[in-house]
């Protein structure tokens, strides 16, 4: 079983490192590992992104996977792979952008929201559906697309998760989550990041939905 395939099956949670700074990356990685995620994102309007993918990489690239989101060319695909990242998240669906991290080795995680651009996103290669943004797709919207969505797809809900609002979307059939600043803002500190991360977990593994 490979490195991403075991992130996915012991916890399926995208950790997303909006605005973090690199003098942070490893302290923050570090609580959050320590919780059990074992995927981060460091989006691309962050300070300094690929010197924090490459901290983060270097110290835990073994065990984790990390890489970046709001990658929006292929160039800015390449840099994230040189830095170390395994993973090209965007909000968008670019096969050009699907195409170079395949070609690079890394997994492409596009943002779709209808069944023709999920179809498409897997037709070129996608290896998560980054269903976004959750405000424009509430539980029934995503029960309805994996309805025709093959079982194999993997299927990412961003934007606003909450533990409170998780059960209702893996109830419709969401694999995986993307959270935001209900876990990290660059303004908590260790103590209270480590308490979102810790709540979001167990709000994962003891959710009434299987």
């Amino acid at each position: 079983m490979t490195l991403w395939e075991n992130a996915l099956q012991e916890n399926p949670l995208i950790a997303i490192l909006r605005g973090l700074k690199p003098d942070r990356a490893l302290d923050v990685a570090g609580v959050l590992v320590d919780a059990g995620f074992r995927i981060i994102e460091v989006p691309m309007n962050s300070p300094d992104p690929l010197v924090s993918i490459e901290r983060i990489s270097h110290w835990y690239g073994d065990d984790i996977v990390v890489g970046a989101g709001t990658v929006l060319t292929p160039d800015v695909a390449t840099s994230v792979c040189d830095a170390g990242g395994q993973i090209i998240v965007a909000p968008n669906m670019n096969p050009n952008v699907g195409e170079r991290a395949l070609e690079l080795g890394a997994k492409w995680c596009p943002g779709v929201l209808t069944p023709t651009e999920a179809f498409a996103a897997l037709d070129h290669g996608a290896a998560v559906l980054k269903v976004f943004p959750a405000e424009l797709a509430p539980p029934k919207a995503i029960s309805a697309m994996r309805a025709v969505l093959p079982k194999e797809a993997v299927v990412a809900v961003v934007g606003g998760i909450t533990p409170d609002t998780m059960d209702e979307y893996r109830e419709a059939g969401a694999n995986s989550f993307g959270l935001g600043s209900a876990l990290f803002k660059p303004s908590y500190d260790l103590t209270e990041l480590q308490q979102r991360a810790e709540a979001f977990v167990a709000a994962f593994k003891n959710g009434r939905a299987r």
